[in-house]
Order: C-alpha cells, then sequence, then structure tokens
C-alpha cells in the first residue's frame, strides 16, 4: 500500500485542476514507491525465462517483481512478442454488462472523494445482459517494444506524447505503451493483421468487460472487493507504469492480467447509451462529442476507474494514460 497521502477531492472539478492537483498530490517531489529496487543488481543477468516467471509470481513483494521486470525489459522479454502475442480464449457467454441504478448513489458516495460525479457513475445505468461471441483477447496490453515495431514498420508519425524526444525509455520496454490515440491503435491492430495473416483488432467495450469481470458482472477482475495489491492505480503510489503482468493479483477469470491499473486501454466502442438509457452530457461528451470509450484505469488515476463496469475515454490532456490491447476474432475451425 502507498504511503502517499492523498488530498479529498469532494465536489472538484478534477478537469480543471493541474495534473498533479487532480492525482491529489502536492506540487512539491513525493517520493513513489520503489524509487530504488534493491533487487536489481541481484537479478540483472539471469536467464529471461527465470525473470518472466518471477513477474508474474505471486509469493513476491511488488518491489521484486519490478526489479525481475525492469532486468527483463532490458534483457528482452519473451512473453511480448510483437509477432506472437499471446492471446486467451473467451468463451461464448451471457454477460451482465454496467451497473444498476440501485447501485449508482452508492457508488458515488464511495468515490466522490477521487473528484467524480455521480453523472460519470450514471453513464454505466442500466445493467443489462449481453450476448457474447466467442474471441480471443491478449493476456497483455501492447507494449512499447511492440508499438515501436510498429513505427519502424510502418513510418507512421504518431509518435506516444510521452515518449521524451521519440524514443522511450529502455528499462520500461515491457511497460504498456500510452499517451497513444485510438486512430493510432486501430492501425497497429490493422497491421498486425497484414503482418501475421491473423485477424486482430481493438474489443467492443461489452467484450472487454465481459473479459474483465466475466459472466456476473464483478466490480473487479479479482473480486467484488478492492484490493490495491492486485492493481497499478494511484493507490499503489507507484506514479508510473509498470511492467506488463507484474500484479498477478489482478488475473481475470480468462487469465488476462493488467484489465485494472496500469494504462487505460482504448475498445472499438463509441460512446451511446445503453439499452433504455440517456445519453450523459458530462465533460467527455461536452468536449469531445462522440468520442471513444476505453476501460480499465491507470497508474495515474484512482481506483474508481479501475472499476469493470467504469466508461471512460480519452479526455484530451496527459493525465489520462491511454493504451490499448488486442482482441482476435474466432478462426472458423474453433467457432465448429
Amino acid at each position: 500500500m502507498s504511503h502517499i497521502v492523498h488530498r479529498n477531492l469532494v465536489d472538484a472539478d478534477i478537469n480543471a485542476l493541474t495534473d498533479r492537483a487532480a492525482m491529489g498530490l502536492p506540487e512539491g517531489y513525493v517520493e513513489p514507491r520503489a524509487e530504488r529496487l534493491a533487487d536489481f543488481p541481484r537479478l540483472a543477468g539471469r536467464p529471461a525465462e527465470q525473470l518472466a516467471a518471477l513477474v508474474e509470481d505471486p509469493s513476491l513483494t511488488l518491489e521484486r517483481r519490478l526489479a525481475a521486470g525492469t532486468a527483463l525489459a532490458l534483457t528482452g522479454d519473451p512473453r511480448t512478442r510483437w509477432d506472437a502475442p499471446v492471446m486467451l480464449p473467451v468463451p461464448a457467454g451471457r454477460a451482465l454488462i454496467g451497473t444498476p441504478e440501485s447501485a449508482v448513489d452508492a457508488l458515488h458516495a464511495d468515490s466522490a472523494r477521487f473528484g467524480v460525479q455521480r453523472s460519470w457513475v450514471a453513464k454505466e445505468c442500466p445493467r443489462h445482459t449481453v450476448g457474447i461471441a466467442a474471441f480471443h483477447l491478449a493476456k497483455y496490453p501492447v507494449t512499447n517494444e511492440e508499438f515501436a515495431v510498429f513505427l519502424k514498420d510502418t513510418g507512421h508519425a504518431g509518435l506516444p506524447s510521452n515518449w521524451n524526444y521519440g524514443r522511450y525509455d529502455p528499462a520500461a520496454a515491457n511497460h504498456p505503451v500510452y499517451t497513444v490515440t485510438a486512430e493510432a491503435a486501430d492501425w497497429y491492430a490493422d497491421w498486425l493483421s497484414r503482418r501475421t495473416g491473423r485477424r486482430f483488432r481493438l474489443p467492443t467495450e461489452q467484450e472487454w468487460e465481459y473479459a474483465a469481470g466475466g459472466p456476473d458482472g464483478l466490480r473487479h477482475p479479482w473480486g467484488d472487493a478492492w484490493d490495491a495489491a492486485a492493481a497499478n492505480t494511484l493507490e499503489t503510489g507507484l506514479l508510473m507504469s509498470s511492467p506488463v503482468g507484474a500484479f498477478p493479483g489482478g488475473r481475470s477469470w480468462c487469465g488476462a492480467l493488467d484489465l485494472a491499473g496500469n494504462v487505460e486501454e482504448y475498445t472499438s466502442s463509441t460512446y451511446e447509451p445503453y439499452p433504455g438509457g440517456e445519453v450523459v452530457r458530462d465533460d467527455l461528451y461536452l468536449r469531445l462529442g462522440a468520442y471513444r470509450i476505453a476501460r480499465g484505469g491507470a497508474f495515474n488515476r484512482f481506483r474508481d476507474l479501475a472499476r469493470c463496469q467504469r466508461r471512460h475515454g480519452p479526455y484530451p490532456r496527459s493525465l489520462y494514460a491511454m493504451g490499448f490491447r488486442l482482441a482476435e476474432d474466432v478462426p472458423m475451425t474453433e467457432e465448429g
């Protein structure tokens, strides 16, 4: 758990605040958790396969997992090959999507201190059932190293804005890429499809929520109760992204990691009200009109954004760490 004490943001307009103020932080320096990874020198040089196992070992401390992830980034992470992403089967089923109207007030009361407005929660209503066809979902979000291959191969100009001088830190090669546009995420999926002969795309928001919360619509990938050790959100206190898979406690029922926290993830869906609902004219809608739905929360936002049902989007400021993961259509041979 983080040692950082965050300012109460109840009734605050977080999009009118500085990034640090919106994170509940003072403007001065705050030492993040795990700034010094003492285990790194002891792990550097170990075989990549051993480091990969350590990153996702729930019996280890977070600091040791992060040190293993950093060593793995510099060694070359075998878990995140750009041409062979690890794809997990998600079976067809009936999914509970959204939030009941009866739960909105309680959820808002629980998150108001993070600056959350009631309308943001109401956007998840009404709860309804959706049929989901079988598909595959990436175990991890797309990483900096994978996205760099796309940029080099295509000459695409969409550099992530957090890559200083157009490059990423080699020690963050296996961190999820973020500060990309939804269009760049789509282009990446199209490019990878052409390069591999497979059918990659972004998941719909219903597919994403089903993969995260399961058929019963859990609030978090691991269950209904919040667990700060299971996701890289502001509560964890890292104040930066983390190697993919370094929070194994956040594994969802289908085996996917980092669906809560680390970076927000674009879906292929554009915002519209759920069946029987009304358009929520919140800050996102008023600023952008139609916008791409994102899910999952991030390292620099509070836990409310990491609920499986929470609908968000790319509000145009650096505070929102927008990344993505891939989905894949199931081959006809698997569909039967």
